[in-house]
C-alpha cells in the first residue's frame, strides 16, 4: 500500500510533530510499505524569520490555511489518488482542517492532546490560555476534528477527553476512534558511565555532584517552579542541584531561586543534541516531571529507557503511560515529590523502579504502534 502522510509546516519548527511524522513514515516502510510525507509549501512564511509571531504568523496561516488546502484540493482531482491501495494520514490533529479535501474513509488523523482546545474553551485544569483569535482557531480545530472517520488518541486520557468535547460516550462506536500509543521518536538507551559523564560534563554539568533533571518547555503547565521548591523542603538533607533540559529558563524562575539561596545550584542545558539529552538522563539521581497537563508525556519513557527512576506528577496520562513504573505525586505539594525522592535513598527501591521503567519502555515500541495504525487504516 501506499500511505501520504501530511506533515506540519516547517517554519513552525514543530520538532516533536516533525519526528513523530518520520517515525511513521519508517515504520510503515519497515513493512513493506511506501510512505511520503506532504507539508504544506512555505511561500508568503519565507519572507519572515519566524512565523510563530507577528506579521510572519499570519503569513504562515497563508501559506497553511489557504494555500495548502488549495493544493490539496487541486491533487484529489487526479485520478491516481481515487486508489483504494492510497491511504492517508494527518500527522497532527492541529491540522484537522486537512481532512475536507482528503478520502473519508481513507485517512486517519491523530490526536495528540486536546489542551489547547479544553483551554481555549476555559478548562482551567487544561493549564493552556489562549487569545481571542487562538479561541477561533482551536473552536474550529475542533470541529473539524470530531468530523474524522478514523482517529488514534495517543492516550486513554486524551481520548475520553475528545470524547467529551464531542458529546460522545468514550464507548460509542458510530466512529471509528481508538487508542494508539505513541512510540520512541528516537533512539534511547543507557549510556555506559564515562562517556556519559564526558557529555554531561562538556554540557557544563559536573557529573560528580548529583542531580535531578528535567526536561520540557517553559511553558507554565510544565511546572518548573516545583522542582526548586522541591530542593528548598529537601534541605539539608540532599545536596545536589537540578539540571533543566529544553527551553532556556525564565528570568523569572532565575530570580525565584536567588530569593530562596538556591541560585548556585540550577544549570541549564539549552537544546541539548540528541546524545547529550540520553547522557543527562542516563547520569541523573532521579528525572522529575511535575507537569500540569499532557497528552502523552515523552519525556516519562524516554527517561526509563536510560535508566532514570521517574517521579512525575499524579495527573493523567503520566500514570497511564508509566503503568505504575514510576513514582507519582500531587504537582502542587513539592513535599510529596521530596519524600517520594527520598524513598530512592533505599538502593533495593531505586533499583526495583529502575528495572520497572526498563519493562515499561518496551511496551513502546514502533512496531507495535505501526501495526495498530496499519489495522485502524485497513478497518
Amino acid at each position: 500500500m501506499r500511505f501520504i502522510l501530511i506533515g506540519n509546516y516547517v517554519q513552525d519548527k514543530q520538532q516533536s510533530m516533525e519526528r513523530f511524522a518520520n517515525m511513521l513514515a519508517t515504520g510503515l516502510s519497515k513493512e513493506g510499505h511506501t510512505a511520503t510525507i506532504w507539508r504544506p509549501v512555505v511561500f508568503f512564511g519565507k519572507l519572515f524569520r519566524s512565523t510563530t509571531t507577528g506579521p510572519g504568523k499570519w503569513m504562515g496561516y497563508i501559506d497553511k490555511w489557504i494555500l495548502f488546502p488549495v493544493i490539496l484540493h487541486i491533487r484529489m482531482l487526479h485520478k491516481k489518488y481515487h486508489s483504494a491501495n492510497i491511504h492517508f494520514h494527518i500527522c497532527d490533529h492541529s491540522n484537522s482542517y486537512y481532512l475536507k479535501p482528503l478520502p473519508v474513509h481513507r485517512t486517519v488523523i491523530t490526536c495528540h492532546d486536546v489542551l489547547a482546545i479544553r483551554g481555549a474553551l476555559g478548562y482551567a485544569d487544561a493549564c493552556v490560555s489562549a487569545s481571542k483569535t487562538g479561541r477561533i482557531l482551536q473552536n474550529w480545530i475542533l470541529n473539524n476534528l470530531t468530523n474524522a472517520h478514523k482517529l488514534a488518541a495517543v492516550s486513554w486520557t486524551t481520548y475520553q477527553q475528545l470524547c467529551a468535547l464531542d458529546n460522545i460516550h468514550p464507548k460509542d462506536h458510530s466512529k471509528n476512534w481508538m487508542v494508539i500509543y505513541n512510540a520512541f521518536n528516537a533512539n534511547f538507551w543507557p549510556l555506559p558511565k564515562e562517556e556519559a559523564g564526558a557529555l554531561v560534563r562538556k554540557a557544563g554539568i559536573d557529573p560528580v555532584h548529583p542531580y535531578l533533571l528535567h526536561v520540557g518547555s517553559g511553558l507554565p503547565r510544565k511546572n518548573r517552579k516545583l522542582l526548586i521548591d522541591m530542593l528548598m523542603v529537601l534541605g539539608s538533607r540532599w545536596n545536589g542541584m537540578i539540571c533543566f533540559a529544553g527551553e532556556p529558563l525564565e528570568k523569572e524562575l532565575i530570580t525565584y531561586a536567588g530569593t530562596l539561596g538556591l541560585k548556585h545550584r540550577i544549570a541549564s542545558v539549552v537544546s541539548p543534541d540528541h546524545i547529550t539529552l540520553v547522557a543527562l538522563y542516563s547520569t541523573c539521581a532521579a528525572f522529575v516531571f511535575p507537569s500540569l497537563s499532557e497528552g502523552f508525556g515523552w519525556p516519562v519513557i524516554e527517561a526509563q529507557a536510560c535508566g532514570a527512576p521517574v517521579i512525575a506528577s499524579s495527573l493523567n496520562p503520566l500514570p497511564e503511560v508509566s503503568g505504575g513504573s514510576a513514582l507519582h505525586a500531587d504537582p502542587v505539594r513539592p513535599a510529596d515529590f521530596a519524600d517520594a525522592f527520598l524513598s530512592l535513598q533505599n538502593k533495593k527501591t531505586r533499583e526495583e523502579l529502575i528495572g520497572k521503567g526498563f519493562e515499561n519502555a518496551r511496551r513502546f515500541n514502533v512496531s507495535r504502534m505501526t501495526h495498530a495504525y496499519l489495522n485502524l487504516h485497513l478497518s
